[in-house]
């Protein structure tokens, strides 16, 4: 701990984040609605907090920033600041699978002069997705952030001079610990790209849906699906640049819900173990394929979002150079396996039951895939 200026006692990352502007991607996301909310109740002097976002569903920009503060995550920020707190957000129109991520001459313009830390969380999450849209959002997507990035002053002190050790910026690409699957040990490291990115865009920019489709097989070897195959290609965008400024890839597992802030339990996402708990409380899920005394990777929202402040302020006093690649699991020191839950669960879903259940909650565990589909 540290004391500031007032006498308070603060900490590093508090000092780090003071009077510096940030440039969000995914901020209306899981993770992201998550990292907004910590910045502002833990690092309250933080500059404004730019997000890129698209009008959704007929909705402004403006209007779903609106109802994002609305979110009940923010009740407990709320106990101690004042709604003017949110005078830092600042909604950017664009969209990461637009050319130049669809921003304007003039917004582009403002994010080069005034951002100092990016976090680039933004992604497509469907694994059955085609390669098509993927290579848009995952790759392209992170390589037009990248592009902004080397534009962005604060970040190019580092590229033309000797680093300066007061130059405090840094970019954060959210990645995944899935993006080597295939091997059976990884480690906090960049692996060999799957293939070569400019083929792979190649083939997505020119090709038919149904020619990337039959080709798709032969590019993913041994990746499941375009998911992982697409973030793998992401984090070589990021390496290309981390000899021009500060870079870090944190890859989080199967993301829950939060552990301890800003309330035990707190989600929004339907994605993972929180979903199907979702659906077994309303009496709609009544099966669960699941094998019983498998490890499940699972890692609570706000242990991502502490990692990932706390990655920007390390690598920023590192400075440019190679990209610091940090995993953020559980698997090896707290592992979750169904079976320590599997007779406790349906006593909680009785014990607590939702108003807007629609049938008698009972959850059963299948471990065959046979069986549950019969």
């Amino acid at each position: 701990m540290l004391q500031s200026k007032s006498g308070k006692m603060t900490s590093n990352i508090v000092e780090f984040y003071r009077g510096k502007n940030l440039f969000i991607t995914g901020g209306t996301g899981f993770l992201g609605v998550a990292l907004i909310e910590k910045l502002l109740r833990s690092c309250p002097d933080v500059g404004q907090i730019y997000l890129l976002m698209r009008s959704k569903k007929g909705k402004t920009i403006e209007q779903r920033l609106e109802e994002l503060c609305k979110n009940t995550i923010f009740e407990t920020l709320l106990e101690k600041s004042s709604p003017d707190i949110f005078k830092k957000l600042i909604p950017v129109t664009g969209d990461v699978g637009d050319e130049d991520l669809g921003l304007s001459p003039a917004d582009r313009q403002r994010l080069v002069d005034n951002v100092n830390v990016v976090f680039h969380s933004a992604a497509t999450l469907d694994f059955q997705a085609s390669l098509k849209p993927t290579v848009n959002i995952n790759l392209l997507g992170t390589r037009r952030v990248m592009e902004l990035c080397q534009q962005i002053r604060n970040m190019k002190v580092g590229m033309f001079i000797q680093w300066e050790v007061n130059a405090k910026d840094a970019m954060v690409h959210v990645s995944s610990a899935y993006v080597n699957s295939f091997l059976l040990e990884t480690h906090e490291q960049l692996y060999p790209a799957p293939e070569i990115a400019e083929k792979v865009i190649d083939l997505a920019q020119t090709l038919s849906d149904e020619a990337v489709d039959e080709l798709t097989p032969g590019l993913l070897k041994d990746h499941p699906n375009t998911y992982t195959f697409t973030k793998h290609l992401a984090e070589h965008e990021v390496n290309n640049c981390a000899k021009r400024f500060p870079c870090g890839i944190v890859r989080p597992s199967m993301i829950t819900a939060a552990w301890k802030e800003p309330v035990p339990g707190w989600t929004n996402s339907k994605n993972g173990p929180q979903g199907f708990l979702m659906g077994a409380s309303k009496g709609v899920i009544r099966r669960l394929p699941v094998g019983l005394d498998l490890v499940y990777d699972y890692i609570p929202v706000d242990v991502v979002v502490n990692q990932l402040l706390v990655v920007a302020e390390q690598i920023s006093r590192k400075g440019p150079g190679e990209t610091a690649i940090f995993h953020c699991t559980s698997s090896t020191y707290n592992p979750f396996r169904w079976a320590s839950v599997s007779k406790k669960v349906n006593g909680y879903l009785h014990k607590y039951p939702l108003k807007s259940a629609v049938w008698y909650p009972h959850l059963r565990f299948v471990q065959s895939l046979l069986l549950f589909k019969t």
